[in-house]
């Protein structure tokens, strides 16, 4: 997001009358509450906190009293108006501080804070400018605390936070999951100097170490030996160098490796070494490349003697120095394999540079805890992990005029990991990556018809999630790895922003209205059948709602060309046995055998998926003697099932006779309805609702069914459970089906019993 006004060509002074593009950088400055600032050696983090109303799709609640008449929808949503938390960090080079101090000065409304938390070195120094434009008293906080502080705060919010850097792989970046145990971790902060600090839990740690050799050292001999007085420049001179032209290596002095010692031959033996015996000039880049393995060649053993010392394995590096130059970053991590022979992996973190804002922010905050919520980076707001190449042009990097942005949104819920995972900690929920989806509009403004401005919305929200999708295309890892879920949760973020709340709502109701009507047919033709051609029907009568989803162009265009395209049509277009996955013979037999204490039943789409297809399943289980737990979105996406979408209640009154067993089982507590946490359609069984994880654990779940190409395809195909699994869905997308072998409307049926550890007998 360049500035208008920009940058005088030819030049790298600022042009002093750069405007701000205020709107689309300081978003919701008129309803800010508490800031921080960490203001560093060139560069500015800003952190505040807002409240954002945005629209919420409701579900009405049923008035079972009430007589029904043929016209009237069974089920309807409101849309209302809902507050929640925001945070907002952005970050910005020094040389803009005055002007940015005057625009929030202009745009405060009314705030009831008094004080704004500062930390940094630049804190002093811009203490009285920041106390006179913005009449608030500057209060100092420790830098290590907040920086720890933030780092602990991403670390647990954040998905694909932390990443190791390969250069050579065929995915440079490779995220690593969130799990709730973050601790212990060795923090190295390589500013000037460097800082080695053990991190042991939420308020306890301690610098245990450190270096007066760091990026200040890199900047300074380097200025000395190239005359480059700028650092990004440095760098990208160190990236184009040989340092082997300077550096002796141990074939330098021995002619080849040294075997009895187990030392290779291009192993430096003396950096620098060549430049004392050798009467000739050497070329600044290989002497910043030099410089720069010596310094990051220290850091690394350094970091790897204190890792050891300290028994650590997880160790993440920060600071100025590394600002995700893939260079820094790639001469770090060779150093700490190298040393550790691979035990150790050096971790680098997405936002590094807002760690010290985040926790100055947080140290303000503690009167409502926000380490009490659970936070999410919203897509749509936030800028994502930036290419930093200094190959790119290093003067445009050093005076690049561009604003970069972190938004995170207040979950209502704390979100835990499901405990039936078999190993949180190596759970990866996303079965590919990927780089390109389509994007459906229409529907967002037909849920919207009545409301004149909804088509501007909609061309508003297309621009921004294009504009993503290019980021994304430029830069694949901006929010971590590239996946299905990472994409439709930037769609839906984007959707949000523009006040798109439940664009398939008037599909839902439509669906839901048709399925209710047609529930007890369906009851009634299976009670009919003998016990095992039902088993056959009701997984079939699954697979068959598993169909009706909007999401997927395939179906959406059968649905527009047919809208009564109904489910007995559904249930023969699903291809025959034996199928792509198929494991119903072994889920027969298991059926034959004792109950299953609890199921776990996360759900797919509304309509005939939920009604037909999983309440005649779920009917079967819990006349078995099984308790049901149906986990639903806890917010729309696509047309998903949502925490207040229809329930096996909520039927009309010539559906009692169903609704009274629904209702018995309700009330009995053998059916729990529940959210998950989420809003995607995938799902992430490491970022679940916390009432739901208590549920599971409380009810001695046995048996999880996870439903949909979403939830049991495109994630958690690869997820390994404690506990019995079924993960079912029929493909609707042609490239998806392709990569699993299949055609399109394959039916994967994946019924897993997890393998027996010694312990077990």
């Amino acid at each position: 997001m360049a500035l208008s006004g920009g940058r005088v060509s030819g030049s790298h002074s600022m042009d002093k009358s750069i405007t701000l593009p205020p709107d689309e950088i300081f978003r919701n400055l008129e309803n800010a509450k508490r800031f921080a600032i960490d203001i560093g050696g060139s560069l500015t983090k800003l952190a505040y906190y807002s409240t954002v109303q945005h629209k919420v799709a409701k579900v009405r609640s049923f008035d079972h009293s009430a007589k029904e008449t043929d016209g009237d929808p069974l089920y309807e949503i409101s849309v209302q108006e809902e507050i929640t938390a925001r945070l907002h960090f952005i970050k910005f080079e020094n040389a803009y501080i005055e002007t940015c101090l005057d625009f929030i000065k202009d745009h405060l409304v009314n705030t009831e804070t008094k004080v704004i938390k500062a930390t940094g070195g630049g804190a002093y120094k811009f203490k009285d400018l920041i106390e006179k434009k913005l009449k608030l008293k500057v209060d100092k906080e420790d830098e290590m605390t907040c920086l720890i502080k933030g780092c602990n705060f991403v670390l647990k919010n954040i998905p694909h936070e932390a990443f190791v850097y390969a250069k050579h792989a065929d995915s440079e970046f490779r995220f690593q999951n969130t799990h709730p145990d973050i601790f212990p971790y060795l923090l190295i902060n390589i500013g000037s100097g460097v800082s080695i600090v053990k991190v042991e839990s939420e308020d306890k740690f301690e610098r245990i170490g450190g270096s007066s050799i760091g990026g200040g050292t890199f900047w300074g001999l380097g200025a000395l030996l190239t005359k480059t007085k700028r650092f990004d420049e440095l760098l990208q001179l160190a990236s184009k160098g040989q340092h082997n032209n300077v550096d002796m290596l141990v074939k330098d002095i021995y002619g080849g490796a040294y075997g009895s010692l187990g030392l290779t031959g291009d192993l430096i033996a003396s950096s620098f070494g060549k430049s004392a015996t050798t009467d000739k000039e050497f070329s600044k880049e290989d002497m910043a490349k030099s410089l720069l393995h010596m310094i990051s060649n220290d850091i690394g053993q350094l970091a790897c003697l204190y890792a050891k010392l300290h028994n650590l394995t997880r160790v993440y590096f920060g600071g100025f120095f590394i600002r995700g130059h893939p260079v820094t970053m790639h001469t770090i991590t060779y150093s700490i394999n190298f040393f550790t022979k691979g035990e150790v992996q050096a971790l680098f973190l997405r936002h590094e540079g807002y760690l010290g804002a985040i926790g100055a922010f947080l140290k303000g905050a503690e009167e409502d805890n926000p380490n009490q919520y659970s936070w999410g980076e919203n897509y749509a707001g936030s800028s994502g992990l930036m290419s930093v190449s200094p190959e790119l042009n290093p003067v445009q990097r050093a005076r690049s005029g561009t604003f970069d942005m972190l938004e995170m949104d207040r979950l209502e819920r704390q979100l835990v990991n499901l405990p039936l995972l078999q190993d949180a900690t190596s759970y990866i929920p996303d079965t590919m990556d990927l780089t390109e989806d389509a994007l459906a509009l229409k529907r967002a403004v037909a849920s919207q018809k009545d409301q004149p401005e909804a088509a501007e919305r909609a061309e508003k929200f297309r621009q921004k999630y294009r504009h993503k999708l290019q980021t994304l295309r430029h830069q694949p890892f901006a929010y971590g790895s590239l996946t299905v879920r990472s994409l439709l949760d930037t769609r839906e973020h984007c959707l949000n922003e523009f006040n798109f709340p439940d664009p398939y709502s008037k599909i839902k109701q439509k669906e839901n209205d048709m399925a209710l009507k047609y529930y007890l047919k369906v009851v009634k033709a299976l009670e009919e059948l003998s016990w095992e051609q039902r088993q056959f029907i009701l997984v079939k009568g699954l697979l068959a709602g598993n169909v009706f989803d909007w999401g997927a162009k395939a179906v959406s265009d059968v649905l527009e060309s047919d809208p009564e395209f109904g489910f007995e049509q559904a249930k023969q277009q699903l291809q025959e046995r034996p199928w792509l996955v198929d494991s119903y013979n072994q889920w027969i037999e298991r059926m034959k055998g004792p109950p299953h204490k609890c199921a776990l039943f996360f759900v797919d789409n509304s309509g005939i998926d939920i009604i037909l297809g999983v309440f005649p399943f779920i009917r079967e289980l819990m006349i078995r003697g099984t308790e049901v737990v149906l986990a639903s979105n806890s917010g729309p996406a696509l047309n998903d099932v949502t925490n207040t979408g229809p329930t096996p209640n909520q039927k009309a009154p010539s559906v009692s006779q169903e609704q009274t067993h629904f209702q018995a089982a309700l009330k009995e507590d053998r059916l729990a309805l529940v959210q998950s946490g989420s809003s995607s359609p995938c799902l992430d069984l490491s970022r679940l609702d916390k009432v739901l994880a208590t549920v599971v654990r409380e009810r001695g779940t046995d048996l999880v069914i996870i439903e949909g190409m979403g939830r049991a395809i495109h994630t958690n195909y690869y997820a390994r459970l404690s506990c019995e699994s079924l993960k079912l869905a029929v493909i609707k997308n042609s490239w998806l089906a392709e990569r699993l072998g299949g055609k399109i409307f394959s039916v994967v049926f994946k019924y897993e019993v997890p393998l027996k550890t010694h312990g077990e007998h």
